[in-house]
């Protein structure tokens, strides 16, 4: 993959405009990787001759929608995204005239299924979520409309309590992992998706079919960050979470954590691979923006320095898991090598 480059007059106009008109870096997107980038901020405030940046969150499509606006001194310079940017996104971004972007993958983050901490337990497999939630389930081999309100009914181990998820919402990166490795997984593993296409539903429509959520009050998508989402199982006790590790690990005294899959979520299960719904991090730099925004490639090369990111520094000390190919990321954004280069 080739993008064009962004045209010396082009960077001339953002340098004189933004260099007058701000600073500071500017930060905005996922919920998950928020904690991370504010810690960093404001290490780098504390240690460098530059600003604190500004960390918003917002959701990693709503950043990325943001970060692809266009270059200049209006225009944040950073997007945090909870999964990779997708190819309609770059091409957005190119059509505004970011072309030239850095990928920054930081480490890896464990989704986790969390509840009150004096409720009831679970051990989950990714077939319960997906009977729990779907508009339509396989039910004595035919794909009907989700008869389950009750987590007993969903799996007769779960107790007699009222299915309420609070999940991710659509622009957040969380939803889209929990669609692909949870839903979509459960789908098949109940078997609903080859009585859908067996049906005579496309192989397509039957993907689609397998990552929708229920529309009747059970599954409740929270828009907001996984504070949100905290405030909800505490005004709802029988309410159970779907968030990032690190959020989890900092709640412990609120919230308890279900297994997925036999397997504890750790940052130990999930640098392994053992634990099944992870993910990588990431956040997004904008090329032109660099040498024109005072501190920038600074912010980025201490974000993912070793006493940062590695595996002894204070983001894993917060839950994140530390990316084993640190050293090449930190290569990359000494030499602001651009995606597809």
């Amino acid at each position: 993959m080739s993008f064009a480059k962004v045209t010396v007059s082009t960077l001339a106009i953002v340098a004189a405009s933004a260099a007058s008109a701000r600073d500071n870096v500017q930060v905005a997107g996922s919920s998950t990787v928020l904690p991370y980038a504010s810690i960093v901020a404001e290490a780098f405030g504390e240690n460098f001759e530059f600003p604190t940046p500004v960390v918003e969150s917002g959701g990693s499509s709503a950043g990325l929608a943001r970060f692809c606006e266009g270059v200049g001194e209006n225009q944040i310079d950073i997007a945090n995204a909870s999964r990779a940017i997708r190819e309609k996104e770059i091409t957005a971004c190119a059509e505004n005239g970011v072309t030239d972007i850095i990928e920054v993958r930081i480490g890896y983050d464990g989704i986790v299924f969390a509840s009150d901490i004096n409720g009831a337990s679970f051990e989950f497999d990714q077939s319960d979520w997906f009977r729990a939630l779907s508009p339509m389930v396989l039910v004595d081999g035919a794909v009907v409309e989700n008869p389950y309100t009750m987590w007993n009914e969903v799996n007769p181990d779960f107790p007699a309590q009222e299915i309420m998820a609070f999940i991710p919402g659509t622009k957040h990166g969380t939803r889209e992992v929990f669609e692909e490795k949870v839903l979509a997984v459960g789908c098949e593993e109940t078997g609903a998706m080859e009585a859908m296409i067996a049906g005579g539903m496309s192989e397509d429509d039957a993907e689609d079919a397998c990552i929708a959520v229920r529309t009747d009050g059970l599954s409740v998508d929270i828009d907001g960050d996984y504070t949100e989402t905290l405030a909800r199982i505490g005004a709802n006790p029988n309410g159970i979470g779907v968030f990032g590790l690190a959020f989890y690990e900092n709640n412990t005294d609120k919230l308890q954590v279900a297994t997925m899959a036999g397997v504890q979520p750790t940052v130990d299960s999930i640098s392994t691979g053992e634990y099944p719904v992870s993910r990588p991090l990431f956040f997004y730099i904008k090329a032109a923006h660099i040498g024109v925004i005072p501190g920038l490639k600074e912010y980025a090369a201490f974000f993912v320095s070793d006493e940062i990111a590695g595996a002894w520094g204070p983001l894993a000390q917060y839950g994140l898991v530390s990316d084993p190919a640190l050293a090449e990321t930190q290569a990359m954004i000494e030499a602001e090598q651009t995606m597809g280069n």
